[in-house]
């Protein structure tokens, strides 16, 4: 029986997941501005290069993993993910601390995963979105780390995008951030974003 090889990791683990936390941290500290994100990762498909730095950068045995359907159905990612994280890959979403979508427009609904406690608001999912654009146009964001307003785009996106944000929104402290990951680039979609449409 042949087996197939497992794809490699970062060649400096410590320095690579360095940088890489530090894109997604910036990206959530600015939100709607892409920061660079360059990984010479070839995680097996169809687990994006920038999901793929991102998860070995922020995942590990204490962080439950969820897959969209797309990825749990290749099981190289879950290999993948499990080998260089020592993340558990959950079927649940709710028990997930992190989420990747690898298709947005097929993607579960905000309510379906972790929005935290009133106790812990913390305790909530970080979504990681699979992304093949970013544009300055198609929304505009408000809040903290945003000097008056923004535009902002990315593709693709799931349906009603804004409506699902301002809901999101509403939960404050509690919710969900976002990380949308693609082009070589990282952008953050924190929680306290105000998420318009125009």
């Amino acid at each position: 029986m042949q087996t197939q090889e497992l794809a490699r990791g970062f060649v400096d683990p410590v320095f690579a997941a360095q940088g890489v936390f530090r894109a997604a941290m910036w990206a959530l500290s600015r939100p709607g501005r892409p920061q660079e994100l360059a990984t010479d990762l070839i995680p097996p498909a169809p687990l994006s290069p920038e999901a793929a730095a991102l998860a070995l950068a922020l995942c590990d045995y204490e962080t439950p993993v969820f897959l969209d359907a797309a990825l749990a159905a290749e099981r190289a990612v879950g290999d993948f993910l499990r080998f260089h994280t020592g993340a558990p890959i959950v079927a649940e979403p709710g028990q997930a601390r992190f989420a990747f979508i690898s298709n947005p427009l097929n993607m579960l609904e905000f309510s379906e995963f972790s929005q935290g406690i009133p106790e812990f608001p913390d305790a909530s999912v970080t979504l990681i979105l699979q992304v093949a654009s970013f544009v300055d146009h198609g929304f505009t964001l408000e809040g903290p780390g945003i000097k008056g307003r923004l535009g902002f785009g990315a593709a693709p996106l799931p349906e009603h995008f804004a409506a699902r944000m301002a809901a999101n929104r509403t939960l404050f402290p509690r919710g969900i951030d976002l990380l949308l990951a693609g082009a070589g680039q990282v952008a953050g979609l924190p929680r306290s974003v105000a998420v318009k449409e125009g």
